[in-house]
């Protein structure tokens, strides 16, 4: 990271983004890192978290922490860990997620409850875990990144819109039981954005299909008013405009970033 570039907009805050590995995460650790902030990254895959940390290359300000957030116990000593290091946290990012598609009669109770655990479950647990220390203190900035799939339905993925909805469920009630307490809790949701997510679905519509990569990609396109994918850095942007100083009065909202689809 070039810090020639960083400001001091979040300095001494405590940054927990979960998915920080790559993607959306990564790209959101890299803006709140330039903005000041210590980041922790969380995810299940410590060499994806390693290396992302060293790509930052800011070692004094950013730490990584592996860890299933579906685990309660996991992400109670995740937590504990990260504040060893850093501090309570101020800022948490839920963005850790998984999507996988199958037409709703073809949905088993495994399926279901995969997605439920990764996208909502693990929400939760990870806001219990950073809650308490934000309500102490009497500050706090939860963002959870939903999906334009909480916004509105979208065939062969029931499981994973359920959760989604049920993320922006959790981030409206949560922000009103908090909106006195120095807390804001939002979502941000993306439409598809060009993230390792997006290249599983497309392989997923081509296995499927038979169709080519470039028509897989086309028809997802044609659902985006703009006619493109999203990029992380544009999610990344509203997130950290959600962290600083300004967006104060902006809670329980659930922000699509989507190029026009959803409106």
């Amino acid at each position: 990271m070039n810090t020639s570039t960083s400001n001091s907009s979040l300095a001494g805050q405590h940054a927990v983004v979960t998915g920080g590995g790559s993607g959306i995460g990564a790209a959101t650790a890299a803006m709140l890192l330039r903005a000041g902030a210590r980041v922790t990254l969380m995810g299940r895959d410590a060499a994806r978290l390693a290396t992302q940390s060293d790509r930052l290359a800011a070692p004094d300000s950013v730490n990584s922490v592996s860890v299933d957030v579906t685990q309660e116990a996991a992400v109670e000593a995740a937590f504990a860990a990260a504040t060893t290091r850093f501090g309570p946290v101020d800022i948490l990012i839920n963005n850790a997620g998984q999507a996988q598609a199958a037409p709703f009669a073809a949905t088993d109770t495994a399926l279901w409850q995969r997605m439920l655990d990764v996208n909502l479950t693990g929400v939760f647990l990870c806001t219990r875990a950073a809650l308490p220390a934000m309500l102490e203190r009497g500050f706090g900035r939860i963002v959870n990144i939903a999906s334009t799939a909480g916004q509105t339905g979208y065939p062969y993925v029931a499981a994973y819109c359920a959760a989604k909805h049920g993320v922006i469920g959790l981030t409206r009630s949560l922000a009103r039981e908090v909106a006195t307490r120095g807390i804001t809790v939002n979502a941000v949701c993306p439409g598809y954005t060009e993230t390792e997510l997006l290249q599983a679905s497309l392989d997923q519509i081509t296995k499927k299909t038979e169709r080519s990569e470039k028509e897989a990609r086309d028809a997802l396109l044609r659902q985006n008013p703009q006619r493109r994918f999203i990029a992380p850095d544009e999610v990344a942007s509203t997130v950290l405009w959600l962290c600083t100083a300004g967006s104060e009065s902006v809670t329980g909202q659930s922000i699509s970033i989507s190029g026009g689809e959803i409106t």
